[in-house]
């Protein structure tokens, strides 16, 4: 959780009014974690202010709950208006008397393309620097909003934002062709990952990523102007390439399939949407990433007690998923003897990796694949996030969102209609030829057994979380990991 000392102190007594109204908006969006959960919108803390009119306000609002009293601050970029503004209607917040601004019509930021050219300007003004710690002293004040550029890429300045309305977790604006500004809605202070990889990969000439075109971050001067104690700082957006030709990896996986599925009398190696070329392709991609990131990283190797908790951890997480799942227990045994296993596999390398990765997280543009999204797993605390990991947990999501994919376009067509059982068998072949060729490009060799032994331990410990997902969002789907899981139980007692 985050400490509320680690943030600004200013807590806006004079928006009290607007509480109940930013409670409402909170509640209905999309990135908010806290869903089926009773909060309230507690205070308001003002991190800066950019231009006139609109005015942007760079807000932190925080959320208290009612279960457990725990405090969570979302990021909500607000665009003040002395009058109303008939083309933000559907964007707006409150009206509400704001200070240092007087009586004002209150909109959400993200939607109004002159407050977003006001954000944009912030980038514009800054100096691009190259030095290794991307320190820019005419844009990063003791105490303020700090942006920051990478060199290389001159900004276009006139760009239109718009809106991308397929997030759930951030806020992402397009501005024409030419950048993305990612706002992070959830924070905490310290360096997001997303930034911090995005920096490194793109100064290391990856060609799997977009290009890191800068980020804004929060500092909070040190108490007493005290120059020796470190402050985190709130890293807040980033802004990056604009991949002009990409297409979703999901959306094509599914093409794939449904073109096998189509094509009765061939097999997947046949058809013409044949993906296995593409998860090959996929599997170099991230054999480089990961290069690359254990290059400019830390890394570590697990000593045998590490490796003991790593598989103590996936046992917990299976017992408390029974309890959620409770047709789960059938596969316990099995499945903790997997478990347990990981403890004797001797000492394994742990680097920074992606941290949530699947085939939604993937763009294949003409240029080839690129990785996006490098946060992590949303739902984990910033600091467990950014330890190093196994690229088998990496592999592991890869794996989990090929078997995926076949079986979600599978279901779409429902059990009774005409040849599901054919489907099915395809759907199999389907997943066995994609995450062959994903990993034979991966490893480039055959597997260690203790390899395979922790591979299997992550997919299978992937499988029981989406068991609980999938239990607690969309039920049809359980069929599909709790199917992963009953192969896996059985290969382990074979």
């Amino acid at each position: 959780m985050t400490d509320p000392q680690d943030l600004p102190n200013n807590l806006l007594d004079d928006l009290r009014e607007l509480l109940p109204a930013l409670t409402e908006f909170v509640s209905t969006a999309r990135w908010f974690g806290g869903k089926g959960r009773d909060f309230e919108v507690t205070g308001v803390r003002r991190l800066g202010a950019l231009g006139e009119e609109p005015q942007v306000l760079i807000d932190l609002v925080e959320v208290t709950y009612a279960d457990n009293a725990e405090v969570e601050f979302y990021q909500l970029p607000l665009a003040l208006y002395a009058e109303p503004q008939e083309r933000l209607e559907h964007a707006l917040i409150a009206v509400d008397e704001v200070e240092g601004f007087g009586p004002a019509h209150v909109y959400d930021a993200l939607r109004d393309r002159a407050a977003m050219s006001n954000l944009l300007a912030g980038f514009g003004a800054a100096e691009a620097v190259a030095d290794p710690d991307g320190a820019d002293e005419s844009s990063s004040p003791e105490d303020g909003l700090a942006f920051h550029r990478l060199p290389g890429h001159e900004l276009d300045l006139e760009a239109q934002s718009a809106l991308f309305s397929g997030e759930q977790s951030n806020s992402t604006v397009m501005f024409g062709s030419d950048s993305l500004l990612k706002m992070f809605r959830k924070v905490t202070p310290g360096p997001n990952p997303d930034v911090s990889v995005h920096k490194v990969l793109t100064e290391a000439g990856s060609e799997h990523v977009a290009a890191l075109y800068g980020w804004l971050e929060h500092r909070k001067a040190s108490p007493d102007g005290d120059p020796t104690i470190d402050r985190e700082p709130l890293q807040l957006a980033m802004l990056q390439q604009f991949l002009r030709t990409a297409s979703d990896g999901w959306d094509l996986a599914l093409a794939s399939v449904r073109n096998l599925f189509s094509e009765a009398d061939l097999r997947a190696d046949e058809v013409g949407g044949d993906f296995a070329g593409e998860a090959a392709r996929l599997g170099v991609a991230l054999a480089e990433v990961h290069a690359d990131l254990a290059e400019h990283f830390p890394t570590a190797t697990r000593a045998d007690e590490q490796m003991a908790d790593l598989g103590a951890a996936m046992t917990a997480r299976l017992e408390a998923a029974v309890e959620v799942a409770p047709e789960l227990a059938a596969y316990s045994p099995a499945l903790e003897m997997l478990f347990d296993d990981v403890a004797h596999l001797g000492g394994s390398t742990v680097q920074q990796i992606h941290g949530d990765l699947h085939l939604g997280q993937t763009l294949r543009t003409v240029l080839g694949w690129k990785i996006v999204d490098f946060e992590g797993e949303p739902a984990k605390p910033l600091q467990e996030r950014l330890l190093p990991d196994s690229p088998w947990r990496d592999v592991a999501g890869m794996l989990r969102s090929f078997d995926y994919a076949p079986r979600v376009a599978a279901s779409a067509l429902g059990d009774s209609y005409e040849g599901a059982e054919q489907r099915a068998f395809r759907a199999a072949e389907w997943s066995t030829r994609n995450c062959g060729a994903f990993l034979d490009a991966y490893v480039g060799r055959a597997l260690t057994d203790a390899e395979q032994a922790l591979l299997d331990a992550y997919v299978a410990d992937k499988a029981v979380y989406e068991v609980v997902y999938e239990t607690r969002n969309r039920p049809k789907w359980v069929p599909i990991p709790m199917a992963a899981l009953h192969r896996l139980a059985g290969e382990s007692t074979t």
